[in-house]
């Protein structure tokens, strides 16, 4: 398997079967932060005799802030998304690693997309899987995405090195 940045593979064209997997784990602050965002305060989040309640182990974080992982792959593959779908599964506890996987399920010629994103934690559990719609670089939007990495990719705060996409054999 080959493997290179995810942008990279933006620019030299996507196609059906492509995966990119990125691995993230969130903190309680995390999980504050993005609950002072969106105002969610939602005691499952916060308290833990309301988790106590509810059945879980502890604090979870918010399932829009684990499913937003796939914000980090479509955000560097220059994906413009028109809606998704998501089904949470299993709660996710501060500092468990998940892993995240998205692959492409269906493309066009014009560059709309579909695709699949898995949530799995480090025991191997699905805990959220999302279906997605939008649209991917195509023609000169690759084009201008080569001069923006050719030019540093000034607003990327990622390394290249942090994503990767995996090759997979044509589906």
């Amino acid at each position: 398997m080959k493997q290179r940045s995810f942008r990279q593979q933006a620019i030299t064209g996507l196609k059906h079967g492509d995966a990119f997997t990125c691995t993230r784990s969130f903190s309680q602050h995390d999980t504050e932060q993005f609950g002072d965002i969106t105002r969610d305060y939602n005691p499952v989040h916060y308290d833990r005799r309301w988790t106590d309640a509810k059945g879980f182990e502890g604090q979870i974080c918010h399932g829009l802030l684990v499913g937003s992982m796939i914000c980090e792959i479509g955000g560097q593959i220059g994906w413009l998304a028109s809606g998704m779908d998501f089904k949470f599964i299993k709660p996710v506890y501060f500092n468990e690693t998940i892993t995240c996987t998205l692959t492409i399920e269906n493309i066009t010629e014009t560059g709309r997309a579909e695709a699949e994103a898995t949530f799995v934690n480090s025991a191997g559990q699905l805990v959220c899987l999302a279906n997605l719609k939008g649209r991917v670089p195509v023609g000169n939007e690759r084009d201008i995405l080569a001069k923006i990495v050719a030019e540093g990719d000034p607003s990327n705060k990622l390394s290249p090195s942090s994503s990767v996409f995996i090759e997979q054999s044509d589906i």
